[in-house]
C-alpha cells in the first residue's frame, strides 16, 4: 500500500504483481478493496494497481466537487510515481467515467479499456435531476441513503442470493464521508459526453454490461457502441457483474487484458 500527493491532497493506491500494468478504478461507494479477487488472479501475470478514488477509501476529499478530470489527473499522479508509461485501465461505473475522463487527457498511455458496468454517455437531464435529489437525500439521512443505493445495484433476483455480499459492500460503502459522496455526485452530474472517443479507434476498449442493470438501461448503452470496433460482453444480470457475475467475468477480464 503507497500514498501521494495530488493537488496537497492525500491519494491511496496498492502495487502488487509484475508485468504489463493494469489499473483498476472502483465505483462510486466503492473502495480499492472491492478489487481483492481481481488482484488475486490478474497480478500472476500483471502488475496491478488499485486506486481509491477521490473522497473514497482511505484517499481524501478534494473539495466540494470531485470531477471526473481531477479523479483522472489524480490516477495519473499515481501512475507517474510508479513509473508506469502504457496501462490496461478496468473502470467500474463511476471508475469507468474517470478511465474515459484519462483516456482522453493521457490517449498515449492507454493500452486497453475495460468499461464495467460503465457508459461513455452524459447524464441525461434526468440523471443530472436525480443525483440532485440523491445530494438531498445523503445529507438527509446518510445511512439510509447509502443502504438503499447499494442494494438498487443488484438485479432483483439477486438480493436475496446474494444477502451477504450486499452486506459486506454496504459496510465498506459507510466508510464513504458524506463530503465525499456528495463531491462525486456532483462530479458526476457535471461530465462530459465521451461517446467520440469509442468510435476514434485509439486502443482496444471491452464494454460489460448486465442486461437487467437497474441502474443502466441495457438498450439505451448499446447505442453507444454501433459502428464502433468496441468489443461486448454481456451477463444477465445487475449492475456489480464483478460480484454478481464474478466467474464468469473473471476468463473475460484475462482474456481481453493478456
Amino acid at each position: 500500500m503507497g500514498n501521494i500527493q495530488y493537488k496537497n491532497t492525500n491519494i491511496s493506491f496498492t502495487d502488487s504483481g509484475e508485468g504489463t500494468a493494469v489499473v483498476l478504478l472502483h465505483g462510486f461507494l466503492e473502495n480499492k478493496k472491492m478489487w481483492a479477487p481481481y488482484v488475486e488472479l490478474l497480478s500472476n501475470n500483471h502488475r496491478v494497481i488499485t486506486i481509491d478514488l477521490l473522497g473514497h477509501g482511505d484517499s481524501d476529499c478534494l473539495g466540494y466537487v470531485h470531477s471526473m478530470e481531477d479523479n483522472a489527473n489524480a490516477v495519473n499522479e499515481v501512475l507517474k510515481h510508479l513509473e508506469i508509461k502504457k496501462t490496461a485501465i478496468i473502470g467500474h461505473s463511476m471508475g469507468g467515467y474517470v478511465a474515459l475522463a484519462y483516456a482522453e487527457l493521457y490517449p498515449d498511455n492507454i493500452e486497453k479499456l475495460v468499461l464495467l458496468n460503465s457508459s461513455s454517455k452524459e447524464d441525461s437531464a434526468e440523471k443530472k435531476l436525480n443525483r440532485t435529489r440523491a445530494i438531498k437525500a445523503v445529507k438527509q439521512n446518510y445511512v439510509n441513503f447509502v443502504s438503499l443505493a447499494i442494494g438498487n445495484l443488484f438485479s432483483e433476483n439477486n438480493r436475496t442470493r446474494l444477502a451477504d455480499d450486499i452486506e459486506k459492500v454496504k459496510e465498506q460503502a459507510l466508510k464513504t464521508p458524506l463530503q465525499g459522496i456528495v463531491a462525486s455526485l456532483e462530479g458526476m452530474k457535471i461530465r462530459k459526453d465521451r461517446e467520440a472517443l469509442l468510435k476514434k479507434d485509439l486502443f482496444p476498449v471491452l464494454l460489460i454490461l448486465g442486461k437487467k442493470d437497474p441502474v443502466l438501461n441495457y438498450e439505451e448503452s448499446l447505442s453507444q457502441i454501433e459502428n464502433t470496433t468496441v468489443k461486448l460482453v454481456s451477463f444477465e444480470d445487475g449492475h456489480m457483474s464483478q460480484i454478481e457475475n464474478k466467474e464468469e467475468l473473471k476468463p473475460v477480464l484475462l482474456d481481453f487484458i493478456k
